[in-house]
């Protein structure tokens, strides 16, 4: 029976692979491997090793990237009991409600920035380093350009999005940071990222979801403008922030923060035109 389940996994690997263009094994391509990849899917009864067979994988001038799914749900946000010495900015918590999306399986990196943008403005050099020194403005040069390339409709994350993502979403275990309350095993950041540099993605334990870098390594834009003081609770249906503003949010903490600028609730900003060799960003993709 598994035999011939494999053979049968063989001959429509090429429909299912190439038609949903569905690279199982993450490793940028669609091969051999793949084929193994989805044998194990359908003998387990629907569900990839990472529990994400919904992954929508795509690949720019032959840079590959993924993206995780998130589902919708209610969360509360901000400053809950295990954020712990969080500032006036994450008050007060507050339900928040989002419809389903994906998002960035990792930051933004400076390989596929490149195979977009044909330039490469980070500090830090790596390709697999996530891209830093890039303003909000010029991530939106980046999303429109990345638009035109795939037909797709990304996005920078709302904030809501980013910290519901970070905490888990449907799958939270209710971590401080993203992935841990041991921030070393899921963060790059002051204490061991060994001086003023980054570190290729997806060299720490994901999240609950399957994210990686959620906390550390580079903050990462989001789409919000940023309050000041404290969160304007009325509009809590997948939230768009305030209608204007000086500043935009950046979220996640980088490799120059301390434990505490790594939390899941905390948040910051700068203004669009400001970069930095500690802020990147990650990508939203909507259902």
């Amino acid at each position: 029976m598994r035999k011939f389940l494999f053979s049968f996994v063989a001959a429509v690997f090429a429909t299912v692979c190439f038609a949903q263009n569905y690279d199982l094994n993450g490793d940028g391509s669609v091969n051999s491997s793949d084929v193994v990849a989805l044998y194990n899917y359908i003998a387990s009864g629907g569900s990839s090793g990472g529990g994400n067979a919904s992954v929508q994988a795509f690949t720019v001038n032959g840079v590959s990237f993924n993206m995780i799914p998130v589902e919708g749900a209610t969360f509360t946000m901000g400053a809950t009991p295990e954020q712990q010495d969080p500032e006036d900015d994450e008050k007060p918590t507050h339900q928040v409600t989002l419809s389903s999306y994906y998002i960035g399986e990792t930051e933004v990196t400076q390989a596929l920035w490149t195979a977009v943008m044909g330039n490469n403005p980070s500090h830090l050099k790596g390709d697999n380093n996530p891209v830093e020194e890039v303003s909000w403005d010029d991530c939106q040069k980046f999303i429109e350009k990345l638009n035109s390339f795939t037909g797709k409709k990304f996005r920078l994350p709302t904030e809501a999005e980013w910290e519901y993502a970070a905490r888990g979403g449907n799958k939270s275990k209710g971590y401080q940071y993203s992935g841990s309350n041991n921030l070393d095993d899921v963060a790059w950041y002051r204490k061991n990222s060994g001086g003023i540099v980054t570190h290729p993605v997806k060299t720490k334990q994901p999240n609950e979801l399957g994210i990686y870098d959620m906390s550390g390594n580079v903050m990462e834009w989001c789409q919000d403008w940023y309050g000041l003081s404290y969160y304007s609770v009325s509009d809590t249906n997948n939230p768009q922030g305030p209608s204007s503003g000086l500043f935009r949010v950046f979220r996640g903490g980088c490799w120059s923060d301390d434990a505490r600028g790594c939390r899941s609730a905390n948040r910051s900003g700068y203004a669009p035109y400001d970069d930095s060799d500690g802020l990147g960003l990650r990508l939203v993709l909507s259902e």
